[in-house]
């Protein structure tokens, strides 16, 4: 299985390569110069896997939510890739991606492990993205037997006070805690413990989520890979601040 991946949905930029099971991996937090690192960091990684991407079984990409920009960036150069190659895609939440990393990299359960409240925090991430105007970019994910994020309800754009969220104990990540720290904190008094502010969103994250789905059957044609706001309006008039 060779899978190329791309994320561009924040401040940070990466590009990762995963071939049966081994992920490489270039990444760089370099905001507003995404356009000009990417496809730099994509010729590298197929340059060191001499690979061309014909080659490859499919490309994923980080589709939202996230800067509309960013995202944009994610979807045009993947759909490029993908019209000249022939290749099928996988659209991957940038949210799906945040809570992979941490789970990547925090306690692995063991098999069997029951994933419910059982006193772990590492098993269910409460992944919160700052979305500016004084909302978040929210979902909960678990960790399954497998060690993939699934999410938990519905991804969505909310104010901090109005989160919904299961009956779990978790950690809170990603840069919404950072902003909103104390109105999450006691939207989900008893349920996190802790949490960590600088989780972003790595192409590593989406390569793994991404060949996971497209062995599931979840990859699409090239006119089905779109982007995900959450949100519909970039900004909003003087009436509704």
């Amino acid at each position: 299985m060779k899978l190329l991946a791309v994320e561009t949905s924040t401040e940070a930029c990466s590009a990762a390569l995963i071939i049966d099971g081994v992920v490489s991996e270039r990444f760089e937090l370099a905001p507003k110069e995404h356009t000009k690192l990417i496809l730099p960091m994509i010729a590298s990684l197929m340059a060191d896997a001499g690979l061309k991407p014909q080659q490859l079984d499919a490309l994923a990409f980080s589709c939202g939510p996230g800067s509309f920009t960013g995202v944009r960036i994610a979807t045009g150069v993947i759909q490029g890739i993908a019209l000249g190659a022939n290749l099928p895609v996988v659209p991957v939440s940038t949210l799906a991606a945040i809570a992979q990393d941490f789970f990547d990299n925090n306690h692995e359960p063991v098999q069997g492990e029951s994933l419910k409240a059982d006193g772990s925090t590492f098993n269910v991430a409460f992944t919160a993205m700052d979305a500016r105007m004084g909302e978040i970019f929210w979902g909960v994910y678990q960790r399954n037997a497998q060690g993939f994020a699934e999410l938990v309800g519905k991804e969505a754009v909310t104010l901090a006070t109005e989160v919904e969220f299961p009956d779990l104990i978790g950690t809170g990540i990603g840069s919404g805690w950072g902003v909103y720290c104390e109105a999450l904190s006691l939207r989900l008094a008893g349920l996190v413990s802790t949490c960590q502010i600088d989780n972003l969103p790595r192409a590593g994250a989406i390569a793994r989520l991404g060949a996971q789905r497209f062995k599931q059957g979840l990859a699409v044609d090239v006119e089905l890979a779109m982007p995900v706001y959450l949100r519909d309006k970039v900004a909003k008039k003087e009436s509704e601040r």
